[in-house]
């Protein structure tokens, strides 16, 4: 082979594996975009057939949350540990293995074991797959490998979406039949089935990840220089990978950064970046954004549009997130970070306040009707409530109003009760809905199976004193269900929040986070960072429901805005714009106060 073939064969093959590195992070965003999307489109259905209260369907939607948080702590250790490319293999195969196990559950122990693997998963990737593309990648390449990931991320989540609204279509099919039985069978088919059209991505991804090499710097670090060098270059010239593996040697050979010339963690260039970078990424979430995901189908079904249009809207709703999040890395590099991000939360800001208004106008006729469900609960301390037009018209007699039936078979109800100390709430139900017309309140499925469980519902409350106390209905609420007019109103509202999150916080967030962090502090830094912004995600996908059941969707949108305007000040008010300027220049900004 002369030299020119040679060179011509090395270029092909560099790009080849070029390729390859971006295919794998490409499924590795794919596959943290299912985790966060694919509850979206099987709720509904789960919801139908499990006959779980709120709080344990809040729990298997937080589960992914909880386990990306437990991974989260532990992922930067057990990628120094065990390698890159091991830890992605791992966080594939744990992928896989989830889904047989939710798919196949057929109680809630299984269910949640499941969503929680979904989430060490995930958990493992979003740390794992950046990390290894900014040691892998050329310096060209690096913000394409990033861009890849967070692009496929987001179509992750329009796949979901897409699936979901297939099995809706089926199950209106069937639905239209008028068998129950053939209903609930299709409902009970098609959550699992959403699942395990999930496994594919995460069998490829493991496969994928076999393939790559091992991340030089983190070969370089163990002492393994040739093997250093040799995974240079699979993706550099042999000039690029020498000229790197110098400037490793470079660094290597530097003081310490715990040496007395590092300085003391506590001055202002790390504290400062350290503490905004805090309350930027909790703001992020407490935006809403998952729980948006999460529930979208069923807060436009409580909205007033039918499970068709709900789920039409939100496959229309994760399509926008996918082609602003386009829209805001072609302009991110143009306009900067800071301006997105104000022009982002002020978008979202006002796109929560609209869709609270419309909800607040939609629920200021809440009848309560807790005292007529209390008369309701069985000796043995159980409630049941087919709640149709029938029984509907019952409770707003019962509970003081006109028995009009034009209410009554378009209603919805909600119940808050407790056993003890320990409450809880059903997700709201619709006496238009076939589906879904049963409440089903029991002691075994509404109390914590243990006492580990029970401390972190409420370490104040005693397990024992309330397995033996009586079923007590703390709120009861019935209201009339808009007419699906307001639900477009809602659903846009949604679509303009996505929108401006999309192309502003989605987008800005995690490259300005990066871009803050002095590189002492780096590492460690972002990690306590994410695993807080892991925190605020766990603990509102736990309130969601039952803030929702006994408050109403429009206070929870307040309290969303809320937290967004606070972002929105931090931004406009504390955050420095680091477009085209380097990491020493930004941390030098936060030493010296200007640029």
């Amino acid at each position: 082979m002369d030299e020119v073939t040679r060179a011509t064969f090395d270029r092909s093959s560099r790009r080849q594996y070029n390729l390859l590195l971006l295919c794998v992070a490409g499924l590795g965003g794919l596959l943290y975009g299912v985790d966060v999307g694919i509850i979206g489109g099987a709720l509904p259905y789960l919801e139908a057939t499990s006959h779980f209260d709120a709080g344990q369907l809040s729990t298997i939607v937080a589960a992914v949350l909880l386990g990306s948080v437990i991974s989260t702590i532990f992922a930067g250790l057990l990628a120094d540990w065990i390698g890159r490319k091991a830890m992605m293999v791992l966080s594939g195969l744990i992928f896989v293995i989830s889904i047989p196990l939710i798919a196949l559950s057929e109680g809630y122990g299984a269910l949640l074991v499941g969503r929680l693997l979904q989430g060490i998963s995930g958990g493992f990737i979003g740390v794992v797959v950046p990390l290894y593309l900014a040691e892998c990648l050329v310096s060209k390449s690096r913000g394409k490998g990033t861009g890849v990931f967070q692009w496929l991320l987001t179509f992750g989540i329009v796949a979901a979406a897409l699936i979901g609204m297939y099995y809706s279509y089926r199950v209106q099919t069937v639905a239209a039949g008028g068998d129950a039985a053939a209903l609930f069978t299709i409902q009970n088919d098609a959550w699992r089935h959403i699942f395990w059209l999930s496994l594919p991505p995460g069998i490829l991804f493991a496969i994928g990840s076999l393939f790559v090499a091992e991340s030089p710097r983190w070969l370089f670090r163990r002492g393994k220089r040739d093997k250093a060098l040799a995974s240079l270059l699979r993706s550099r010239s042999e000039d690029a990978a020498h000229l790197e593996l110098a400037e490793m040697d470079a660094i290597a050979s530097e003081p310490a950064a715990g040496s007395k010339k590092g300085g003391s963690l506590f001055r202002r260039k790390y504290v400062v970046p350290f503490l905004l970078a805090c309350v930027i990424l909790a703001c992020n979430t407490a935006t809403g954004i998952n729980s948006i995901i999460g529930y979208n189908t069923n807060i436009l079904l409580q909205s007033g549009l039918s499970d068709l249009s709900a789920h039409w809207g939100y496959v229309g709703f994760t399509g926008v997130n996918f082609l602003m999040t386009i829209v805001g890395m072609a302009l991110v590099d143009r306009r900067g970070r800071r301006f997105l991000l104000i022009i982002g939360t002020a978008g979202v800001m006002l796109s929560l306040i609209g869709t609270a208004v419309l909800f607040r106008q939609a629920e200021r006729d809440t009848l309560q009707v807790g005292p007529a469900i209390q008369s309701m609960v069985t000796p043995d301390n159980e409630l049941t409530v087919n709640f149709d037009a029938k029984e509907a018209a019952k409770l707003i007699a019962a509970g003081g109003s006109s028995n009009d039936m034009s209410v009554a078979q378009h209603a919805s109800l909600a119940v808050i009760y407790s056993y003890g100390g320990f409450m809880g709430a059903t997700t709201y139900v619709r006496s238009d809905d076939a589906v879904a017309q049963h409440i089903h309140i029991a002691r075994r499925d509404a109390l914590p199976a243990n006492r580990v469980e029970a401390f972190f519902k409420n370490p104040f409350a005693s397990l024992d004193e309330a397995r033996r106390a009586p079923l007590h209905i703390e709120r009861a609420r019935i209201a009339r269900i808009p007419q699906a007019s307001h639900g477009r109103w809602v659903a846009l509202g949604l679509l303009a929040f996505i929108a401006f999150y999309a192309a502003g916080p989605g987008v800005c967030v995690w490259l300005a986070l990066s871009e803050l962090m002095p590189t002492r502090i780096r590492s460690v830094g972002m990690s306590m960072a994410l695993v807080l912004n892991q925190l605020v995600s766990t603990t509102l996908a736990l309130v969601f429901l039952p803030i929702v059941s006994k408050y109403g969707y429009a206070n929870m949108f307040f309290l969303f805005a809320a937290f967004t305007l606070i972002y929105l000040l931090t931004a406009a008010f504390f955050l420095p714009e680091t477009k085209g300027k380097t990491l020493e220049e930004v941390e030098l900004y936060f030493e010296s106060g200007s640029w």
